[in-house]
């Protein structure tokens, strides 16, 4: 099970490795910059806590790529089980913190269950689409979605955490789309989510907390609230225009240190960036982005059984989702939901995840060929 050989190093997916493994340096670099303290001389943890992380990342990158990830379809049943039973544990017992209750603690330290939930769940969906033969019906849609899909997203709203209960959803809805609905059930779907559309959002709403609420509100219109959420992604589109072409350069930022720039090493990581390397940093940052895009579409495309082939899909809708929702948020054309830049914005939890969810994806890369079978 947990062979290693020459064959599989020499598989191994290097681009994307090191595609990502910039990002994250420049992510470290950029928290560095955000928070460190002016006219002081002690410097903020952060940047070293996210080191310390992504050491961490790239060894669990190394632990999921060391076995045939077939296997994760096999324990898939007990992973989905226990994913839902922290996420419990988390309404329960669980850490509050920036008036969500998402954390568990352990000792000194503290994780995330929702973001490992995501893998485990893309896992599950996985296994559960490459059993059907043929289109999806419109039962075996419903039976997926309530048994599955649901549940978890009642639990994470809970929490609340709005941001990654829609991320599951929508990476529920777009492999459902991939996969090829059939003409009855595609048409039948769009007439229930149409009639339902208002019911839903009235129900959602009024289960929302009321810094949700305003969130929502200031997408609208940002002057509703100029001094809470408006605020953010006025001085968010600020920090991004300061930057201008070639930007200020680095540590030559103002809006993340001196605090003009609220969440500015977590959620509005990116306007830091912008502000300091320009519209050139930004494209080159994107660009690494698209390539880790495009390389997850790639492997799926490539990838040996339909198992992989959807559970690649999963995980780039995942960071595809994320990415674009995120810098989507800095420019003020998405809602701020709480969903930070994967590989990037500050978060031992969500890195440590993303690089287990990187390390399946090169997994299904890797072995590609018929000889792993």
């Amino acid at each position: 099970m947990f062979r290693i050989d020459r064959t599989l190093i020499r598989n191994f997916d290097w681009l994307i490795f090191f595609t990502v493994i910039a990002i994250s340096v420049i992510g470290i670099l950029t928290i560095f910059s955000a928070t460190r303290q002016p006219m002081e001389s002690t410097q903020s943890p952060f940047y070293i806590k996210q080191f310390i992380w992504l050491l961490l990342g790239v060894l669990g990158l190394i632990v999921f790529v060391s076995f045939d990830y077939i296997w994760l379809s096999r324990i898939s049943v007990p992973m989905y089980i226990a994913g839902l039973i922290f996420l419990l544990i988390v309404l329960i017992s669980g850490k509050t913190g920036m008036g969500a209750q998402r954390w568990i603690g352990i000792g000194p330290m503290s994780f995330q269950p929702s973001e490992f939930f995501k893998l485990i769940f893309i896992i599950m969906i996985s296994r559960h689409f490459s059993s059907i033969q043929g289109s999806i019906g419109i039962m075996s849609l419903l039976r997926i979605f309530f048994v599955f899909v649901f549940l978890p997203f009642m639990l994470l709203v809970k929490q609340p955490d709005l941001g990654t209960g829609l991320v599951i959803i929508i990476i529920f809805i777009t492999l459902s789309l991939t996969m090829g609905l059939q003409k009855k059930a595609l048409i039948l779907t769009v007439i229930i989510g149409s009639v339902s559309m208002p019911f839903l959002g009235n129900l959602m709403w009024e289960r929302l907390e009321d810094y949700q609420k305003s969130r929502l509100i200031a997408f609208v219109e940002p002057g509703v609230d100029p001094s809470g959420i408006g605020y953010h992604i006025k001085q968010s589109k600020v920090a991004i225009g300061s930057g201008e072409f070639s930007g200020k350069g680095f540590l030559k930022g103002t809006q993340g240190p001196f605090r003009f720039l609220p969440e500015k090493h977590t959620d509005f990581i990116f306007a830091v960036f912008a502000e300091e390397w320009g519209f050139i940093g930004s494209l080159f940052l994107l660009s690494l982005y698209f390539l880790l895009i495009m390389r997850g579409l790639d492997t799926a495309r490539k990838a040996k059984d339909d198992f992989g082939k959807i559970l690649a899909l999963g995980i780039t809708f995942m960071f595809s989702i994320y990415f674009f929702v995120n810098i989507g948020m800095t420019l003020g054309i998405m809602p701020v939901v709480g969903i930070p830049l994967p590989f990037f914005s500050y978060g031992g939890t969500a890195l440590l995840s993303n690089y287990i969810s990187l390390g399946v994806l090169i997994n299904i890369r890797t072995r590609r060929f018929a000889l792993f079978y």
